[in-house]
């Protein structure tokens, strides 16, 4: 009894288990498996994000109408020619002809990753793979802070976890616009992967109000970031500006008004003046912020201090007063304050910008006052009208001292030279009289005038 002949490829096609064979063995009938011989299969890669279309693509160079089919990673058979026996309806036929085979894959899963053979019903047969592979991006995004409320000069810490993704994320973190440094941790359960990054990060009032944002880095998902805005606690910031006399010298019989203003954050509660190392004259007015001096006198000369406190801290400002005579003329060559802010932070944050900010304040250890809006911050000090005459006169003095000290230097050395001068020429000595007719030296020393007359003398004896 003759046997029955098996198809070698798709008999394990998945559905259909019937129809096949039959195929086959019409295909068989009808003619011979063409040979390989200048046919080739091409496929490409595919990478893909979970819940998208995936396409898989089965080429032939030099085609010469033989069989192609796509098998899954179990090596059942999807499509044979332009026949779905497996019963996937996820798969669809893209496009179907001599030289392709092009099926779709709709709603992507992790389960759907692997190898994907495609097979050319050649003699011999050729296979090559294509491999799926899955993007999960992160399922969640937050930012935890350790301290809601922080105090300026604190460190803080923020945590950033992205959840199941597929591969790992990259965090990044930035304040504004400027990118930080965090430490990152990767936790892997499954196929999955939930990545923590840490960040300390010290605070200032500057901070105040900035965004924080942890930003995903992912080939699954763009522009993926969440973000938490800062509260920052800090002291006040205190400035003293003078009301009258606007411009001009502060003179006996003349008013003065000071007004203080602070701000902080909280809001400053306490603000009061001072006088430093003295105290406040009794005519001095204080109503809250403002300071008046109705009739000045040379008696309130002195530094008059602003303090504000809030929760946080204390700052003060100073305004240094000199009271001028009447009769006193001079403008003033520069009138207000003349004080650099407290630090970079502030020099940055004040009102060199030319808006309006918060203002720069002092600390106990350095008193400064705040930036003014127009131009650079001054310090408070009514005796800038006599600056342009006071560096005048210490001109002239340092002149006069000078040409002083080089007259002297000049008389000294003339002195000198006439000294030396008078003293100079030659002399003689009679310590070689005698020596002249002396036949040698010894007989020189023993003639010479001072010397030893008689030769009896010179004579040695050792013992």
């Amino acid at each position: 009894m003759a046997g029955r002949a098996e198809p070698s490829g798709p008999a394990a096609c998945g559905g259909a288990p019937g129809l096949l064979p039959v195929l086959l063995l019409l295909l068989s009938a009808a003619a011979i498996i063409p040979r390989g011989d200048g046919q080739n299969l091409v496929t490409e890669d595919v990478t893909v994000v979970e819940g998208d279309v995936a396409t898989i693509s089965c080429r032939v160079k030099n085609s010469d109408d033989s069989v192609i089919q796509l098998l899954n990673p179990n090596r059942q058979t999807i499509y044979f020619r332009d026949f779905r026996p497996l019963k996937d309806s996820r798969f669809q036929l893209v496009n179907f002809s001599n030289s392709e085979l092009r099926v779709s894959l709709t709603n992507v899963s992790i389960s759907d990753e692997g190898r994907y053979f495609c097979q050319l019903y050649t003699d011999p047969p050729q296979e090559i793979y294509t491999t799926i592979t899955v993007l999960v991006p992160p399922r969640n995004l937050v930012i935890d802070i350790q301290k809601e409320i922080a105090v300026e000069g604190e460190e803080i810490e923020l945590n950033c976890t992205a959840m199941a993704s597929r591969p790992a994320t990259t965090i990044r973190w930035f304040k504004g616009n400027k990118e930080l440094t965090g430490k990152s941790e990767v936790e892997q359960w499954s196929d999955m992967y939930t990545v923590t990054s840490q960040l300390l990060l010290k605070v200032g009032r500057e901070d105040d109000g900035v965004p924080v944002i942890c930003l995903v880095d992912h080939p699954a998902v763009k522009d993926l970031q969440t973000q938490r805005y800062l509260e920052v606690m800090y002291k006040p910031q205190v400035r003293v500006s003078q009301n009258y006399p606007v411009q001009g010298l502060t003179r006996e019989g003349e008013p003065l008004e000071l007004t203080c203003a602070a701000f902080g954050k909280p809001q400053p509660t306490d603000m009061r003046w001072l006088r430093v190392d003295d105290e406040m004259p009794q005519h001095v007015v204080v109503s809250g912020s403002n300071l008046l001096i109705s009739n000045l006198n040379k008696t309130d000369n002195g530094t008059y201090r602003c303090e504000a406190s809030n929760a946080v801290g204390k700052s003060h400002a100073d305004y240094m007063l000199f009271v001028y005579d009447t009769t006193a003329t001079t403008e003033p060559a520069v009138h207000g304050f003349t004080q650099l802010p407290n630090s970079a932070e502030e020099l940055d944050y004040g009102d060199l910008s030319g808006t309006p900010s918060p203002l720069n304040a002092s600390t106990e250890a350095l008193p400064t006052v705040q930036l003014s809006n127009a131009s650079l911050a001054f310090r408070p000090d009514s005796r800038a009208g006599e600056e342009g005459a006071i560096r005048s006169v210490d001109h002239a003095v340092v002149g006069g001292v000078v040409a002083v000290v080089v007259f002297a230097m000049l008389c000294l050395l003339i002195i000198l030279g006439r000294y030396f001068a008078r003293h100079k020429g030659t002399y003689f000595t009679h310590e070689a009289k005698g020596a002249d007719d002396a036949a040698d030296a010894d007989t020189a020393i023993i003639n010479a005038e001072g010397g030893q007359n008689n030769s009896e003398e010179k004579k040695e004896y050792f013992i």
